[in-house]
């Protein structure tokens, strides 16, 4: 069994950045070398997500809409009350997303459905330099 591990780098614009990461999802797999196994997508921070979505215009405004309808930004948060650093709904958004994303690998590819891509969110209120870890298992 082998181990692989990549970091990537993103800089995001902000709040509702949505980046499309399946094809450095994809290098790092060829990179490893690894044909068969687990992979992972796990970025360190309270306030981004790794999701999948079909990556289209439409979709992406949908999604950032319904996150809005769901966690509105101008309602109170306890957060604000410690810190007063206006992103309260950034950490429930993201901790309602999750931090990472497990999917198989099979013939050196990651499984994902015909319009299912990988994608990092940036939550935050401001723009950010962002680690991205990918891991791989397998052989």
């Amino acid at each position: 069994m082998s181990v692989y591990i990549k970091e990537v780098v993103l800089n995001t614009k902000g709040e509702g950045d949505i980046i499309d990461i399946t094809d450095i999802v994809h290098e790092a797999i060829v990179e490893s070398n690894i044909k068969n196994g687990i992979g992972l997508v796990f970025v360190p921070g309270s306030t981004g997500a790794i999701t999948t979505i079909e990556y289209e215009p439409g979709l992406q405004k949908d999604l950032r809409s319904a996150l809005e309808r769901l966690f509105p930004k101008n309602i109170p948060y306890e957060h604000e009350k410690m810190w007063h650093d206006g992103n309260g709904h950034s950490h429930v958004r993201a901790s309602f997303i999750g931090p990472d994303l497990a999917f198989p690998i099979r013939n050196g590819k990651p499984i994902l459905g015909t319009w299912q891509q990988i994608v990092f969110l940036e939550l935050d209120i401001r723009p950010r330099t962002r680690k991205i870890l990918i891991q791989i298992v397998g052989e």
